[in-house]
């Protein structure tokens, strides 16, 4: 009896340690944006969203869902009930990344909206409603477009864009990554030519699904998002973001 009393109670510590030294909760991060964030189906290969690999920077004490979507802009995430499906989701002590702007300067009614009035309302709204729900919001301005004029120069493409997400994250005390900066000096950096090595640019035949080859000065491959993606994790720690304890 004295040994199964012994057994018994050896159990119950083994089991009290376990039970105090168990891993903390997950934290979430949602990522909320368009087509140079989002996941990429197979077909679509090597197009790969930076928000695809952003799993590869986070601990083990990390989730990451992207839930950017291809051709959206601030306004038509929202219409279309892809915001609904991340605030519903959303935990206090979250973060959501926030990046819109490609899609929000297009002329169609659906995603257009302007820089100054409607495109901050919208971010407002995000940020609002992410800390509503006890999590904390981070704005983005949209990465570079691969954009040289005729004697080298990176064209700026995004506009007022740019002034106004970092704007409404002044306003509203929200952290703000500056992605375009980012982007505009590793692509500068780079030039016309080398610079497509972190774009989808493929050669005729090179990939079965586009077998005229492709070149896009929008999206990313596997190369440049991994350095985009580790473009926003370096600014995280340099400006000391909470969020900075969360990476590799």
């Amino acid at each position: 009896m004295k040994k199964n009393f012994i057994a018994i109670t050896a159990l119950a510590f083994v089991t009290f340690m376990i039970l105090s030294f168990k891993s903390p909760d997950k934290i979430n991060i949602w990522m909320i944006g368009d087509s140079t964030m989002a996941n990429k189906s197979a077909k679509a290969a090597p197009e790969t969203g930076w928000g695809m690999v952003f799993n590869e920077f986070v601990n083990e004490n990390v989730t990451v869902h992207n839930h950017a979507v291809n051709g959206r802009s601030s306004k038509s995430f929202l219409n279309e009930g892809h915001w609904k499906a991340v605030y519903d989701s959303i935990q206090p002590g979250d973060y959501v990344i926030i990046e819109f702007g490609h899609n929000d300067e297009k002329p169609a009614e659906k995603l257009h909206t302007d820089a100054a009035t409607t495109y901050k309302e919208l971010l407002k709204k995000y940020i609002d409603e992410t800390r509503a729900k006890g999590a904390n919001p981070i704005i983005c301005s949209s990465i570079v477009r691969r954009q040289f004029d005729g004697e080298g120069n990176l064209k700026d493409t995004h506009g007022d864009y740019i002034k106004a997400s970092r704007e409404i994250a002044l306003e509203t005390k929200a952290p703000f990554i500056d992605m375009e900066a980012l982007t505009r000096k590793v692509v500068a950096e780079l030039g016309p030519e080398k610079s497509k090595s972190l774009y989808l640019f493929t050669k005729p035949g090179e990939y079965p699904n586009r077998k005229n080859g492709v070149a896009d000065s929008t999206h990313l491959n596997g190369v440049g998002a991994r350095k985009f993606a580790g473009l926003f994790v370096e600014e995280v720690k340099k400006q000391k973001l909470p969020l900075k304890g969360l990476f590799k």
